[in-house]
């Protein structure tokens, strides 16, 4: 009788389940298999290798920070990092870069303004897209 060692991998505590990540000006989601228990920080940070890793324009960069991630299909804020992926019952995401504040010099002081690219932003596009016309014959 032969003995044999057995590998011992660590079982993933939790559901794991596909989730599908739209960035933002990207051709394309990025799917992936997540633990329900994974941090929404560890999903973006996730998001950003994979980006990197295939390849995809427009270049994002890897700092996890720059990032907020949405629900696709609901209403609502941002995810807080600090929330569990599985807490919102939801699969589809969108990857959006957080709003660049500039620094500007003026009279001596400092004031911060938010810059915005475009008119709008990703919600702004997804209802314009929803609200598309069909000509009757």
């Amino acid at each position: 009788m032969l003995l044999y060692k057995q590998k011992k991998n660590p079982v993933p505590k939790g559901n794991r389940f596909l989730i599908s990540i739209t960035v933002l000006g990207s051709a394309g989601p990025i799917r992936f298999v997540v633990n329900e228990e994974e941090l929404v920080a560890a999903v973006i940070d996730t998001a950003l290798k994979s980006y990197a890793r295939e390849g995809r324009l427009p270049i994002l960069g890897s700092d996890l920070n720059g990032f907020l991630l949405y629900c696709s299909n609901a209403g609502t804020g941002a995810l807080s990092p600090w929330d569990t992926i599985g807490s919102h019952g939801v699969r589809n995401f969108m990857l959006c870069k957080k709003p660049q504040t500039e620094k500007l010099e003026d009279a001596g002081r400092l004031d911060t303004a938010i810059t915005r690219r475009g008119s709008g932003g990703w919600k702004t596009w997804l209802n314009k897209s929803l609200n598309l016309k069909i000509s009757s014959h």
